[in-house]
C-alpha cells in the first residue's frame, strides 16, 4: 500500500511540474531558457554583451516598445544596468556585462500592452 502511495505521489508531482516547463522553447542562440508567465527568455552573453530574446510559445516576439532592468548578484555584490529593445525579439543590456559562474540574473521586463514579469538565471 506504501508503494501505490509514494507511486501515486511521484505522478502526481510530475503531472503538476509538468506544464511548468511544458511551453519554454529550447536555447537557440546558445544561452539559458527560463519561463516567466506565458513566454520564454533565452539569456545570452557573449563578449560581456547581453541579450534576452523573448519567446511566446516557441515563436519570436517583438519586443518594440519593451524595456526593463537586469540585476546580476554575486554574493553580496550587486550590479544593474537598463535593458532597452533590440532588433526583433531582442532585449540588449546598455552596459556592458561580466556574467561567470555563480552569478544569480534577474530580469524584470515590461512589454507593450502586458504585465512586467521577473525571470531568474543562475550561471553555471
Amino acid at each position: 500500500m506504501k508503494k501505490i502511495a509514494a507511486m501515486m505521489a511521484f505522478g502526481l508531482a510530475m503531472a503538476i511540474g509538468a506544464p511548468a516547463t511544458a511551453h519554454e522553447s529550447p536555447a537557440r542562440h546558445g544561452g539559458i531558457v527560463r519561463s516567466a508567465g506565458d513566454l520564454s527568455f533565452e539569456l545570452v552573453n557573449k563578449e560581456g554583451k547581453v541579450t534576452i530574446h523573448v519567446d511566446d510559445h516557441g515563436k519570436p516576439m517583438t519586443t518594440a516598445g519593451a524595456s526593463g532592468t537586469l540585476t546580476v548578484l554575486k554574493g553580496t555584490r550587486k550590479s544593474e544596468t537598463t535593458l532597452a529593445a533590440g532588433a526583433g525579439n531582442t532585449l540588449v543590456a546598455k552596459d556592458d556585462v561580466k556574467l561567470e559562474a555563480g552569478n544569480k540574473v534577474m530580469a524584470r521586463v515590461t512589454l507593450p500592452n502586458r504585465q512586467a514579469v521577473s525571470v531568474r538565471f543562475a550561471i553555471r
